[in-house]
């Protein structure tokens, strides 16, 4: 028989990145029992063949725990690059002139080729660029057709395909590459719960990834670059979550202006309902070391505080040392933060009134009901996820049990705040919701006998989107005597 896994006792998730330190089935459950509750799959190191055998891998989970498991898969992207130099790098001096072109000869001290033809017509006198995670900057002085002349500001050894930021500039170039397009029907194929477009900059990306995914996967965009702050708001409409993806945001965007455009990420998405992680860099001396920085900790804590949906491991569980350790710390930094009595004022900050909707109603009023009267969990039926995330949405401060029929949207659901998602049977009356309510309320231990839960569902059952009640039931322990699905 399968060992069940309960809930995990907090209500922010944790997104662990598999890689070299992580790919194998002992420490993928290993990360699992610790505390990561969904894992990110990164196409851009490795081949396809090599991430079939982690999304195995995390699915064998489901059979092990009885709990769904979460996969992202997070696309490369369009990363530019410079070419490469005849030897191999070079070292550039402060003041000193720089040439990108369209040559593919090996480059030199005083040029290098740019294989982005579409960047020449785009840049202008006076734009930046920033070379190996904006260690280098140069500022344009010419652009033609054909090459780019910069005046170095910040010097450094560049070496072969670093990586190019333009942060001046909307980038002429789509958000899918050839490779991202392969990649994304591999990951469908492979049941991806979560896409997370990489770089994007307009509404539009997004929509493009949309037509392409459909309904088969949950969609993420991460916000990286200057451009995609310009239209938040569009590009929130458009995607199901949304990613705070601060290496190329802390970039393009000077250090101090990282996090007050992480709070407005944040808030904006928490408005509207949808999930949103923090990620890159948030234990990132764990990567070396078994213990993080003050300074680390108190990043992720308050990106707890501000109500993040998720938080990200990077290369801490990919390719770092600890990568155990560094789950095992996100899992007491967010059980601490969560424990602390200002935690529930400080998550609602951010005001989310509801609609005029029959839906955002009832999950205004259970939030409101669950502080005024003794409640030991919500409860909801979804056949979409939209019930339990206008719940989530609320913040309530007692967990939320999703029962849903659909494996797939069980699965998505391992990112949203404060869920606790169980594959079951669908119901066909409003008694047999009742009662499957409280036997899973039970075998969860979300709740014990002579305590009462919060039920909320639709009401004819089946039909997405139209929520409709609101029940408060007291449990009793006949429930525990049927394990039904």
């Amino acid at each position: 028989m399968a060992a069940s896994m309960g809930p995990r006792g907090r209500k922010v998730r944790v997104l662990a990145t598999l890689g070299p330190a992580s790919d194998t089935p002992e420490m993928i459950e290993a990360l699992f029992r610790a505390g990561a509750d969904a894992f990110r799959i990164n196409m851009s190191h490795g081949d396809q063949s090599a991430k079939a055998k982690l999304v195995e891998a995390i699915r064998a989970l489901e059979k092990k725990f009885s709990r769904p498991t979460t996969i992202l898969f997070d696309l490369q992207g369009p990363k530019l690059r410079v070419g490469r130099f005849a030897d191999g790098s070079v070292m550039l001096e402060p003041g000193q002139r720089f040439c990108f072109d369209t040559s593919a000869e090996p480059g030199n001290e005083q040029r290098v080729q740019l294989p982005h033809p579409e960047l020449f017509a785009a840049v202008h006198e006076g734009d930046r660029l920033l070379i190996d995670d904006g260690k280098i900057r140069l500022r344009v002085a010419t652009a033609e057709p054909d090459y780019i002349e910069t005046i170095v500001e910040v010097g450094g050894q560049v070496s072969n395909s670093k990586g190019v930021n333009v942060p001046d500039v909307l980038v002429p170039i789509p958000a899918l590459t050839e490779k991202d397009r392969s990649d994304l029907q591999f990951a469908l194929e492979q049941g991806a719960d979560w896409i997370a477009l990489s770089f994007v900059q307009r509404p539009e990306d997004v929509a493009e990834a949309r037509e392409l995914i459909g309904d088969k996967a949950g969609l993420m965009a991460k916000i990286e670059k200057p451009a995609a702050l310009d239209r938040l708001d569009e590009i929130l409409e458009l995607t199901d979550a949304v990613m705070v993806a601060r290496g190329d945001l802390g970039v393009e965007l000077p250090p101090e202006g990282v996090p007050p455009q992480q709070n407005r990420i944040i808030g904006s998405a928490r408005r509207l309902g949808k999930p949103v992680v923090v990620a890159t860099q948030m234990l990132e001396s764990m990567i070396s070391s078994p213990t993080p920085t003050r300074a680390e900790v108190s990043d992720v804590a308050n990106a707890i505080y501000d109500g993040a949906d998720a938080i990200m491991l990077s290369a801490e569980s990919a390719a770092g040392s600890f990568p155990l350790q560094s789950v095992e710390m996100m899992d007491r930094i967010a059980r601490s933060v969560e424990q602390d009595p200002i935690y529930k004022g400080r998550i609602h900050f951010t005001e989310t009134p509801a609609e005029a909707t029959a839906a955002d109603a009832l999950s205004d009023s259970a939030a409101r009901i669950v502080d005024t009267i003794k409640i030991a969990a919500m409860a909801c039926f979804t056949s979409s996820g939209s019930t339990a995330r206008r719940m989530a949405r609320e913040r309530a401060t007692v967990p939320l049990l999703v029962m849903t029929a659909s494996m797939k949207v069980a699965r998505r659901l391992g990112l949203l705040w404060g869920s606790h998602a169980v594959h079951t049977r669908d119901v066909a009356s409003f008694e047999e919701m009742v009662a499957k309510a409280k036997r899973m309320a039970l075998r969860h231990k979300l709740a014990g006998a002579s305590e009462r839960i919060l039920i909320t569902a639709g009401v004819p059952f089946g039909r997405s989107g139209s929520t409709n009640v609101l029940h408060i039931v007291r449990l009793t322990g006949e429930e525990l005597d049927d394990y039904q699905n």
